[in-house]
């Protein structure tokens, strides 16, 4: 595979030397992981020291929790503008089109997934930044163990999941030819109460929980026996908090995609759950073409490296997380 660099200017080049450090910039900010990862960063940083960006003009969005910009993840010179203007060190590049949303339009999802993770690499290259960026347990194919190792042949079936193999393929070059540091992790399924499911064929395990409380019933997208690793938001917060901190020499060869501990369930399990809390919830499993997708995952993963290079235990169980979600959703209600 080969990727051509951006030529920048005499005056970026000079951005190019400078120190890691600075404030942080988050892409895709609005979106179900950016929405927690902003509040997450800017308790431990300081508001003034966390840049929310996505694509939403800043008169549509809250300033009053910390500075907001409207950015194009496609625009590589924006994003240099950017990090050169405010002194970005590291960015947490969250910007893309997930799994069944990707799958509607694979022109844009190839060009928003593997072109805005190139524009962001470029101005990690130009501005020596830290890079985040997030891989999913997409990247694996129906040849995979369904207990998917760390290190295993990567065939998706889903042009998300290709997107995906592709950028911790570009994190390695990028680090290989220009020394980045670019961390990553597969994320399961993310199951989440303060900002709406983006459009992943794991959305069920969050849309359950409304329609639960909401309207008492609940048709399912995928089969009662279909099982696929799910995280609780806050431990996937804690996971990508973690993984940024953790000195790099104890970082090994998985760093841009790691494999992390979660707990795995089927959808009808989830169901039975809910329905031991909330009285009344029914229940149904329409699978669509989502299933397809959910098929072709694993069951379950195996995250003993990262436990193993940054200590990476999970906190949330499968009946801790119903409860820690409904009691959530009951009071935003």
């Amino acid at each position: 595979m080969v990727h051509l660099y951006v030529q920048v200017s005499s005056d970026e080049a000079q951005c190019m030397s400078g120190p890691t450090g600075g404030k942080i910039l988050v892409t895709g900010a609005l979106g179900q992981i950016g929405t927690e990862l902003v509040e997450a960063l800017r308790k431990q940083h300081g508001s003034s020291s966390v840049i929310a960006s996505d694509l939403r003009p800043v008169e549509q969005v809250d300033l009053s929790q910390g500075p907001y910009l409207t950015l194009d993840v496609l625009d590589t010179e924006a994003i240099i503008d950017v990090c050169k203007k405010e002194g970005v060190g590291t960015v947490y590049h969250l910007a893309a089109l997930l799994s069944a949303t990707g799958e509607k339009n694979p022109e844009l999802c190839r060009k928003v997934n593997v072109g805005g993770t190139i524009s962001v690499f470029e101005a990690a290259r130009v501005c020596s930044m830290r890079v985040f960026t997030p891989s999913s347990i997409a990247v694996y194919g129906p040849d995979a163990p369904k207990h998917a190792p760390q290190i295993t042949p990567l065939n998706p079936t889903t042009v998300y999941g290709e997107t995906k193999v592709e950028g911790e393929q570009l994190a390695k070059e990028y680090e290989e030819k220009c020394g980045l540091d670019i961390r990553g992790i597969r994320y399961p399924g993310l199951i989440s109460h303060k900002a709406p499911a983006g459009g992943g064929t794991t959305d069920y395990a969050v849309e359950i929980f409304d329609a639960a409380l909401k309207d008492g019933h609940y048709d399912c997208f995928v089969r009662a026996d279909t099982r696929l690793p799910m995280l609780y938001m806050d431990d996937a917060i804690r996971a990508t908090l973690m993984l940024m901190d953790e000195s790099s020499e104890h970082l090994g060869e998985s760093k841009a995609g790691y494999n992390i501990d979660c707990f795995s369930f089927t959808a009808e399990e989830l169901a039975i759950a809910i329905a031991n809390e909330v009285d009344g919830f029914t229940f149904d499993f329409k699978p669509d073409v989502r299933q397809n997708y959910a098929d072709s995952w694993p069951d379950s993963i195996d995250g003993s490296v990262a436990k193993e290079e940054w200590n990476w235990i999970p906190q949330f169980d499968l009946d801790a997380m119903v409860k820690a979600m409904l009691d959530g959703l009951s009071k935003n209600q």
